[in-house]
């Protein structure tokens, strides 16, 4: 953008937008994926947690059913009970061992016949249930103890471990499973444990049986969401990450285009940044100030004044100077009208235009408007025509500048003598002034060369009748050479650097002779 010389913040809003842009659909589409499968998890958790409640339920009644069978035959001889023991564990699956037990003594089991072992009913939970971790027989294997008793007599059944490891890893092979039974629980790895079973890290699941003394704790372990959506959702990953990218695309190209040099003048236009500063021109013999140029300059908001040769050029490519010389027009007026009894009469005010200007009769309007702001006479509008653009000499703009004339606008050919079409502008259109282009000026003492082309302009606007500024004036010696050579104004810093509106109307008010301001003047203009 030349707008501005130094480059934005690396990391600025306006880089960072566009990834955050970027970002927002596939963030919003993780999350939303996200919770999609945590609700998959969790019911499908839910309903293998269940499913394994009602497995181990099966199989407790299987043990159930088996004891309440054999429950009649607790407290007889061994030898008349052993051959239903037996026969229980070879009808029933899931029966690993019969027992009976009388007076807290188990007496009678299917694999050794008579036995003689102590039965402690607070090892069962609510009377009934006991996950042990092995016996005399298979020490550190899992078993699943059933009991049930009848006063001082009862039977116990046993289910061996791995019915309860073949429901646990064949049901949910995926999730992470135990059996709790009291204090004690069992994994997948089928070793008993004492304690709290831990808890899974994702969709967590406690199922408790209704008819039987455990629960079943589900869920599944960390990894397996991310692993779920780069399985079941690739597709809307890529589809995610195009939007993403897109979207990011599209916020980069809002942001140039609103940052573009052609939004931000117009934003600057519309805020009415461009203000206008005076450069005084003074006349010969005197030095009297006898008009002002209006320059335009940028108050940004942020970069303070912005120089001209920034943003000018710009506008002139764009074709938005038109809307920013009328605006400055406007201004000017509006500035210097409640003060127009600190000007001369016949005070002259240039204001630069471009061949844009001259493409219709808008500008009749603008200077029109420009010149109702104070009373007859007191102001001369100058245009001042640049040579950035080739002005061509169509019917409208001729007819313009006649008109202009009729107004009693005067036309002045700046920076003469540096353009390629500066003869062709005075064979074809009607001009009062030539603005003799500081490079000439500059050359006074020094180059000879530079010297007979100011000699000759200066001979030629004699010659033609025409009026003559120097622009750039900075030394004596080039201000008493000019005058020697009878040029009618001059215009530099030697006299005075271009000014904003306060300090230029303050210097009038300074001036010797100048007649009483209204009561209402502000008193920075005042003091001057």
């Amino acid at each position: 953008m030349p707008l501005r010389v130094n480059r934005p913040a690396r990391w600025s809003w306006r880089t960072l937008l566009p990834w955050g842009i970027g970002v927002l659909p596939l963030a919003f589409g993780l999350a939303l994926m996200q919770w999609q499968i945590e609700r998959e998890l969790r019911a499908s958790s839910y309903a293998t947690t269940r499913q394994v409640v009602e497995q181990v339920e099966r199989i407790l009644d299987s043990l159930a059913s088996t004891a309440q069978t054999l429950l009649p035959l607790a407290g007889s001889p061994c030898e008349q009970a052993q051959l239903a023991l037996r026969s229980q564990v070879t009808r029933n699956a899931f029966v690993r061992s019969t027992n009976l037990f009388r007076d807290d003594t188990l007496y009678c089991t299917s694999l050794f016949g008579e036995f003689d072992e102590p039965v402690d009913a607070g090892d069962y939970v609510d009377g009934k249930l006991w996950l042990m971790d092995g016996n005399s027989v298979t020490p550190g294997h899992a078993l699943l103890v059933y009991r049930a008793s009848a006063g001082n007599r009862g039977a116990i059944v046993t289910v061996d471990g791995d019915h309860l490891l073949t429901a646990l890893r064949l049901i949910g092979p995926d999730e992470a499973l135990h059996l709790r039974v009291g204090n004690a629980w069992i994994g997948k790895d089928g070793a008993v444990q004492q304690g709290q079973p831990p808890a899974a890290p994702l969709a967590e699941i406690t199922l408790g049986s209704t008819r039987f003394p455990f629960s079943v704790h589900g869920g599944y372990a960390a990894g397996k969401r991310e692993e779920l959506l780069l399985s079941h959702y690739p597709a809307l990953l890529s589809l995610l990450l195009v939007l993403g990218v897109a979207a990011g695309t599209v916020c980069r190209w809002q942001i140039r285009r609103a940052n573009s040099p052609r939004a931000e003048l117009r934003r600057a236009l519309e805020a009415d940044e461009f203000l206008p500063y005076f450069q005084p021109v003074v006349r010969k013999g005197d030095y009297r100030w006898a008009g002002a140029e209006v320059l335009m300059r940028w108050n940004h908001p942020h970069e303070g004044l912005v120089r001209p040769d920034l943003f000018i050029p710009y506008a002139e490519h764009t074709g938005q100077i038109v809307a920013m010389t009328r605006a400055l027009m406007l201004h000017t007026a509006q500035t210097l009208a409640p003060y127009a009894a600190l000007l001369e009469d016949g005070f002259h005010i240039g204001i630069n235009i471009t061949a844009d200007h001259c493409r219709d009769l808008a500008l009749l309007d603008d200077c029109r408007t420009f010149l109702q702001h104070f009373p007859p006479g007191r102001v001369l509008l100058t245009l001042e025509l640049t040579e950035r653009k080739l002005i061509e000499a169509t019917p409208v703009t001729l007819e313009l500048f006649d008109k202009l004339h009729e107004m009693g606008v005067m036309i002045a050919l700046d920076d003469f003598g540096t353009g390629q079409s500066s003869l062709n502008y005075l064979r074809q259109f009607k001009v009062d002034y030539l603005k003799i282009d500081q490079s000439f000026v500059a050359m006074i003492g020094g180059d000879a060369l530079s010297l007979q082309i100011l000699d000759s302009i200066i001979e030629l606007s004699g010659k033609l009748g025409l009026g003559i500024v120097a622009e750039g004036v900075e030394t004596e010696v080039q201000r008493d050479y000019l005058a020697r050579y009878g040029v009618d104004f001059q215009q530099g810093f030697l006299f005075a650097r271009p000014m904003p509106a306060t300090e230029f109307l303050q210097a009038l008010a300074s001036r010797p002779g100048t007649v009483r301001l209204p009561q209402d003047t502000p008193p920075e203009i005042m003091r001057g």
